[in-house]
């Protein structure tokens, strides 16, 4: 009886790319050759949600209060726990609200 757990291509890169914004780079750096599709998907996720992230915090620290901060960190843990465990779970789904449009917005992630 043979298990059927195969191993997906791009898998390592896939959660290398949810590990900060510098991982997100290195793991566009890591699928340049050869190009796996289920790496790119969730290179595509993970950067979104870090730029998103960065973004969201720059101006709540500008113009926010507390409340925003708890609100901002809550939304990015459970859309990241959500990026991260369909990585290492080999789906390819996107995360809930943002996933399609990082996937349209960050083309040039290739």
């Amino acid at each position: 009886m043979t298990k059927n757990n195969d191993k997906v291509a791009g898998k390592t890169t896939a959660i290398v790319a949810y590990l900060t914004i510098i991982g997100s780079l290195i793991a566009l750096s890591m699928n340049a050759e050869p190009k796996y599709r289920f790496a790119r998907f969730h290179t595509r996720q993970a950067f979104g949600l870090h730029v998103i992230f960065i973004a969201f915090g720059l101006l709540n620290n500008q113009w926010g209060s507390i409340y925003g901060f708890y609100g901002l960190y809550i939304f990015y843990l459970v859309l990241w726990f959500y990026g991260f465990i369909g990585a290492i779970s080999n789906k390819e789904q996107s995360v809930p609200i943002l996933g399609s449009y990082f996937q349209k917005w960050f083309t040039f992630i290739s």
